[in-house]
């Protein structure tokens, strides 16, 4: 797997965040639009977890269709998914692994542990893990 980089505005990342904080003690998550070849976030989509699980995710498929069709009008992709861990460390779940739908996804997950949400993202391929860097962008 080749390094990779994910771009995100600072507003992104607070957006995120607040879905994952709003969604306890259910695991939050939501979808990723934007550029695919450059890995940058150009809207961040809260869904709501229809697995209404504390240590699952399911993006709501509704939501995600709707998401593909925008982000297509607009020249756009989905290009990663987001999600909590509530109680853990910001690191892919063997459970996480196994359900990641797309190599070519950057899945970020945001870590609600300690006083603050902490988040990391990924590149997951035939179950490799392999963390990648955020550029944090005004």
């Amino acid at each position: 797997m080749e390094k990779s980089t994910l771009t995100l505005r600072r507003s992104h990342l607070a957006e995120m965040s607040a879905h994952c904080l709003q969604s306890l003690p259910l695991e939050g998550c939501g979808l990723l639009v934007g550029d695919m070849s450059t890995g940058q976030v150009v809207r961040v989509i809260p869904t709501k977890n229809v697995a209404m699980s504390a240590k699952l995710y399911s993006v709501d498929p509704l939501a995600h269709l709707r998401a593909d069709r925008a982000a297509e009008e607009e020249g756009l992709a989905i290009i990663g998914v987001f999600h909590s861990h509530t109680h853990t460390d910001p690191y892919p779940s063997p459970t996480d692994v196994v359900q990641a739908p797309d190599p070519s996804w950057h899945y970020v997950l945001v870590s609600l542990r300690g006083e603050l949400p902490s988040t990391r993202s990924y590149r997951i391929v035939s179950g490799a893990v392999q963390e990648e860097s955020i550029d944090l962008v005004p």
